[in-house]
């Protein structure tokens, strides 16, 4: 007789937003196919949430490596008005002005690198701190008005030209993040900052430039962020508060992506999976509502629920260490607390909890 398995295994732990975008997509399918189930959906939400996603990347490789970065959208908001100013007001012309821009990131990265690791200050002040100033900053250099876009078709094309009907700004998210991801998963410095984010401490004891790690991912973060502000500024045009809008997203984003795919680990693929399944959550809702509050309460709502499951995630990997390290303290003879012989007890497996920057880890 073929004994059935007592339970069927789905991946739910691993590829449970593949569900909920199938679910999603379903459900809003059969609620509003004429609107929901068109190309101009698929057109809408991949251009839209190509900058979201470059900002989650942003923020994803900091916190791999135990590390804030929340200066994420001021650094977005002033390259984009940066890269506009040279070209408009400067004269500078579109690659010499991208250049600039994308540098002025890369080095409000290597600052942000200098106070959290030379100055020992808390990332997650430090980084506040720098948005606060980089805002102040921003306002002195557009003098508190959005400057014109410049009116070269050169400009507009850099992500407005479409490729099989997508815009090309989609295609950038998709090299960025495959750029990423191979970094993260297949090279040393993925590795150190994988390891650096996951027990800080350990790290630093077997000899890991923990310091030096934290500054490449704060670079990394920064120099991402100037893309994206060069990026918005030729899709949209520049806006002093575009970027601030995008944080709360990144961040919603790379914590429930850390559910997917490798739960407990802040991962490039979850965290994709996450900007598309959000947006198309909301982008379902305010076709049937009309309401438009609802992209910040998903975001809110997922954030929380991420950052609540890391916690829980986290208490139970401990309380499984805590009995298996009681199991095996048992001498033979002595018996498990199912009532089996101690080392007959099944191993509980790993968890693997959400590393929460701010701490070293599981003791």
């Amino acid at each position: 007789m073929i004994k059935l398995p007592s339970r069927v295994h789905l991946g739910m732990d691993r590829f449970s937003g593949l569900y909920i975008w199938a679910l999603f997509i379903i459900t809003f399918g059969i609620w509003t196919p004429r609107l929901f189930l068109s190309f101009a959906t698929v057109q809408q939400i991949t251009s839209q949430q190509a900058l979201t996603g470059l900002v989650a990347l942003a923020a994803l490789v900091p916190l791999t490596c135990g590390a804030y970065d929340l200066s994420i959208g001021a650094n977005v908001n002033i390259c984009a008005v940066t890269v506009t100013v040279l070209q408009v007001q400067d004269h500078y012309s579109m690659w010499p002005a991208i250049l600039l821009s994308v540098a002025i990131g890369a080095v409000i990265g290597i600052v942000n690198g200098v106070i959290v690791v030379i100055l020992k200050v808390n990332s997650f002040i430090a980084t506040l701190g720098t948005a606060t100033i980089l805002t102040a900053v921003q306002t002195i250099v557009s003098g508190g008005v959005s400057p014109l876009s410049p009116a070269a078709h050169a400009w507009s094309s850099l992500t407005q030209r479409e490729i099989w009907g997508i815009q090309i700004i989609f295609l950038y998210l998709v090299v960025a993040a495959l750029i990423i991801w191979w970094m993260m998963a297949w090279t040393p410095v993925g590795r150190y900052i994988d390891a650096t984010g996951s027990n800080i401490e350990a790290a630093r004891l077997s000899g890991v430039g923990v310091g030096r790690w934290t500054m490449l991912s704060l670079l990394i973060s920064g120099t991402l962020c100037g893309l994206t502000g060069v990026f918005y500024s030729s899709l949209i045009g520049p806006s002093l508060t575009f970027g601030n809008a995008l944080l709360l997203p990144a961040f919603a984003a790379a914590f429930l992506g850390a559910t997917q795919f490798r739960p407990g680990r802040f991962n490039v693929g979850g965290t994709m999976l996450a900007v598309f399944v959000l947006a198309t959550g909301v982008l379902g809702l305010q076709l049937v509502t009309s309401v438009q509050w609802l992209n910040d309460m998903f975001n809110g709502v997922a954030l929380v629920s991420a950052v609540a499951f890391a916690g829980w995630r986290q208490r139970a990997k401990r309380k499984a260490s805590r009995e298996i390290s009681a199991s095996d303290s048992r001498g033979p003879g002595m018996t498990s607390p199912d009532g089996r012989p101690a080392t007959e007890s099944k191993e509980l497996p790993a968890l693997g909890p959400i590393n929460v920057p701010g701490s070293t880890g599981p003791k």
